[in-house]
C-alpha cells in the first residue's frame, strides 16, 4: 500500500509516523492488488485530528476522528473503514474485481479560491459512469450527504442525497 502522511501546521513525529504505517498495512490483506492511502494530522483547539482516506480504483474510502491523542483517533479511524469494508463487503468485492487494474484517481482539495468578502473551497475528482447504486454505496463509504457522479445509463452528471427521513433522492438536469 502506498501510503503519505501529512501534518496541516504540524510536524508529524517520526514514531507516529511509524504507528500510521503499521496500522494502515493491516488493510493490505483487503486490497491484494495495491491501494493508496492518506493520513492528514491537525490540531483544532484541544484535539488531535486525523483524516484517513484510501482509495482502490474508484472506490474511496474516508474516516475523521478526533481525540485527545493521536494514538486514539488513529485507532477509531483504523475501526471506522475496517467497519465500512466490512459492511459493504459482497457489494466491494464485486466492484474490486472489476477495477483493480484502474488506477486510483488524484484529488486535489486544497485549491481555496478568494471571491470578494467569502473563501470557497475547491475540489476537483475524476467522473466515471456509475450506477445509482454504486453512487449510493460511495456516498455512504465516504460519510457524506450528496455525491455527483455520472450516470452510466443516462451520461448525465446526476447528484445523489441522502434525506432527512433516510431515504435516498437524486437530481437529475432537464434536457
Amino acid at each position: 500500500m502506498n501510503i503519505s502522511i501529512n501534518g496541516r501546521q504540524l510536524t508529524v513525529r517520526q514514531d507516529l509516523r511509524e504507528l500510521i504505517e503499521k496500522k494502515l498495512s493491516k488493510f493490505d490483506r483487503f486490497f491484494p492488488g495495491g491501494a493508496a492511502a492518506s493520513a492528514t494530522c491537525r490540531c483544532e483547539r484541544d484535539n488531535k485530528v486525523i483524516e484517513i482516506t484510501i482509495v482502490v480504483g474508484s472506490t474511496i474510502f474516508r474516516a475523521e476522528k478526533s481525540s485527545d491523542t493521536f494514538q486514539n483517533a488513529l485507532d477509531g479511524c483504523i475501526s471506522s473503514i475496517e467497519r465500512q469494508i466490512r459492511k459493504n463487503k459482497t457489494r466491494l468485492e464485486k466492484k474490486m474485481k472489476s477495477s483493480l487494474n484502474v488506477p486510483a484517481p488524484e484529488i486535489e482539495d486544497d485549491a481555496v479560491a478568494e471571491e470578494e468578502s467569502f473563501t470557497v473551497r475547491r475540489k476537483t475528482f475524476p467522473v466515471r459512469p456509475m450506477t445509482l447504486d454504486e453512487a449510493i454505496l460511495q456516498m455512504n463509504l465516504l460519510d457524506h450527504e450528496f455525491y455527483v457522479f455520472q450516470d452510466a445509463d443516462l451520461l448525465k452528471i446526476c447528484v445523489v442525497y441522502k434525506k432527512r427521513d433516510g431515504s435516498y433522492g437524486l437530481i437529475v438536469p432537464e434536457e
